[in-house]
């Protein structure tokens, strides 16, 4: 892989991390619930790029990355969901 390539998806990286910190801490706690619903669904997109990836022929690398992103994206939806109905379940009558 070219430097210039590397830099270029470092960099994309960087400002991901930046931008996505800088979203969620803006966001009020009465909108965690709709939103972690919303973000549920976009880890469910990421386990299919994480199992395209871990499914690869390109490498030894990409097959562990790939690994260790299907188990941090299904991580992320078990507990989101969890988190969901937990929260949702507050405003249920006894």
């Amino acid at each position: 892989m070219p430097v210039e390539v590397l830099i270029l998806l470092i960099s994309v990286f960087v400002l991901a991390i930046f931008v996505g910190f800088e979203v969620i801490t803006k966001i009020p706690p009465t909108l965690h619930t709709p939103l972690m619903s919303g973000s549920n669904a976009i880890s469910g997109i990421t386990i299919v790029g994480a199992l395209t990836a871990a499914g690869s022929d390109w490498g030894t690398l990409s097959v562990v990355l790939g690994v260790v992103a299907v188990t941090f994206a299904t991580t992320n939806v078990v507990g989101g969901f969890m988190v969901t109905h937990r929260m949702l379940s507050m405003f249920r009558k006894s």
